[in-house]
């Protein structure tokens, strides 16, 4: 009776032992499906390079699948406390959504301005609206600046400065 028992109990601990390492391999498989794939991680970041903008003329990069507008400005141009400055230069970065209904405006580098097509919404060269019906300036992405290059996605100092002076909408 004794060798049953003992029995028993070996046969109790090793299901409860394969039991448990079954649940281990299912959690791990769980977890690697809610875990962002290798392309949406990468995506995540966007590095420009500012030593090639021309000025006054709109650069258009993609950022997590939004339009993003990179304007090196002129001498003439009139500066903000949004431009992001590098060295001697201007820029203005935003998300190329209007902020009414999210259309993509076009910039007239003549006027130096954004025109929205939808509504006749206007933005000047740094997102500020000059013309209704946008509630507010168009969106500046988090960003960072490493040295003559932008990277779109992480808050950097320059970023920061900005939310704390109430400048980003």
């Amino acid at each position: 009776m004794a060798v049953e028992k003992e029995r028993r109990d070996f046969l109790g601990m090793a299901l409860g032992g394969f039991t448990a390492l079954g649940g281990i391999a299912v959690l791990g498989a769980a977890k690697r499906t809610w875990d962002p794939l290798p392309s949406v991680k990468a995506a995540g970041f966007t590095t420009i390079d500012l030593t090639q903008m021309e000025p006054n003329q709109l650069t258009v990069e993609k950022w997590r699948g939004k339009p993003i507008f990179v304007l090196k400005k002129t001498k003439d141009m009139k500066t903000d406390p949004r431009d992001i400055v590098v060295g001697d230069d201007h820029y203005f970065v935003a998300i190329g959504l209007c902020t009414h209904l999210g259309c993509i405006p076009a910039y007239y580098p003549d006027q130096h301005k954004f025109i929205c097509a939808c509504h006749g919404g206007q933005f000047d060269a740094s997102g500020k609206v000059l013309k209704a019906p946008p509630p507010s300036p168009l969106v500046i992405p988090p960003f960072k600046v490493d040295g003559t290059k932008l990277v779109l996605g992480e808050e950097g100092p320059e970023f920061k400065k900005l939310k704390e002076e109430n400048l980003i909408a």
